[in-house]
């Protein structure tokens, strides 16, 4: 597993790289089951209406993870990286993301597209936003449930059954590398 590093942050208990949370938790464990049995919750519940801009995104995000962080729908303020490489640094967060969603807006969110132009075109807009990676945490869960709603919103469905983790994180590794082809595969497999 992959682990992230970032600059020195306030976010996280002194001392540590535990993100301080709603919870109070301090082990690293213990706060990654619960933040997950946390998020499933919410995912079950019906998503923020919106315009699927970043608005939304950020309501989609504060929605998921408001039980956990009180920075939840926020863009983060510190560079973090993984695996060696660095994401967007903060102070052109809102910019690339602005960008990235007047894109989706300018393709009319692939409503009446082809499960081809709309699997190529999602995996773009979501290997967009996760070079962005515009929250501390929740990044990856983030960008599924915004693509099951995209899906949704276009007239498709969304079989989370094909959520293998191993192939999504190699999809998502491909398209940060610039080969967004197997996120594309990705995406088609699940959209019905």
């Amino acid at each position: 597993m992959l682990v992230y590093a970032a600059e020195t942050d306030p976010l996280c208990y002194p001392g540590t790289t535990v993100l301080r949370n709603i919870l109070d938790i301090h082990d690293q464990a213990e706060l990654d089951e619960l933040e997950l049995a946390l998020f499933l919750t919410r995912a079950d519940e019906a998503f923020p209406a919106g315009d699927l801009d970043y608005p939304h995104y950020l309501a989609l995000h504060r929605h998921l993870f408001q039980d956990v962080y009180a920075w939840a729908g926020e863009s983060r303020t510190i560079r973090i990286r993984k695996g060696g490489n660095w994401f967007c640094y903060p102070e052109y967060i809102n910019a690339e993301m602005h960008r990235v969603f007047a894109e989706l807006s300018a393709a009319n969110h692939y409503i009446g597209a082809t499960a081809e132009v709309l699997a190529a075109g999602a995996a773009h807009v979501l290997a967009e936003i996760n070079a962005i990676h515009p929250f501390r945490e929740g990044n990856g869960r983030t960008q599924l449930a915004f693509l099951a709603m995209l899906a949704d919103n276009a007239g498709y469905g969304f079989n989370d059954d094909k959520l293998e983790p191993d192939r999504v994180m190699q999809a998502m590794i491909d398209s940060f590398s610039g080969d967004e082809a197997p996120l594309s595969d990705l995406i088609r497999d699940i959209i019905a």
